[in-house]
């Protein structure tokens, strides 16, 4: 990404990226497989939780992502393929579809708090793709302007996701099973090709491969 000049395109392509990164999509499923138990109060308390968690997270990550990098002395590179190939797992398992579990597996009580940390923070709503832009574009930015402009599309995106979390129970009621387990594969094959990707831009930025000619 180059913040040297911030335009509508720059703008464009770094929300979509956050919204792959940190919007509701790859966290939608799991959190409803996760919460089909809870009362909707306490559904509503762990999309809140969940939210806030994965947006503080990206905020922090964000401002302190370039030092850490220095500090942990790795590159965007590695981080890119770090970021893909856990991505790459994650992708898989939604692109294999569903697996048939009976909904009273639990043998013990689930702690909403713990659950809405972990796994539905993290990795789920904040995946490996929005740690990955967050960290590459904290140490890209150029300016108090970048760095703004970058922080106010993590604040809508994460806007968005308390939307949609903590309105989770109405929006349920309008989604059909068979199209929600149609897009999780479709999307699911979608994030193992931005998986892949990742792997191979990092790969390039390495020196390990030849970088891909530009398009």
């Amino acid at each position: 990404m180059d913040f040297t000049v911030i335009d509508a395109a720059l703008i464009g392509k770094l929300l979509l990226l956050l919204l792959i990164g940190m919007g509701p999509k790859i966290a939608l499923v799991p959190f409803l497989e996760k919460t089909h138990a809870f009362d909707t109060e306490t559904k509503v308390r762990i999309g809140r939780k969940m939210v806030l968690t994965a947006l503080v997270t990206a905020l922090i990550l964000f401002a302190t992502g370039a030092l850490l990098m220095r500090l942990l002395h790795i590159t965007g590179g590695a981080v890119a393929v770090a970021g893909g190939i856990i991505l790459a797992l994650i992708a898989i398992k939604m692109a294999a579809g569903p697996t048939e579990k009976p909904h009273d597996e639990l043998t013990a009580p689930v702690d909403p708090d713990k659950l809405a940390v972990f796994p539905l923070a993290v990795p789920y709503l904040l995946n490996p793709v929005g740690i990955t832009v967050i960290v590459l574009a904290s140490g890209e930015v150029v300016s108090v302007a970048s760095a703004a402009v970058v922080t106010a599309l993590i604040l809508v995106v994460g806007a968005f996701d308390y939307l949609v979390f903590t309105n989770i129970d109405t929006l349920a009621k309008r989604m059909k099973p068979a199209s929600m387990v149609v897009s999780e594969v479709v999307f699911g094959i979608l994030l193992t090709a931005v998986a892949i990707q990742l792997i191979v831009t990092g790969l390039g930025n390495l020196g390990i491969i030849a970088p891909a000619a530009a398009h």
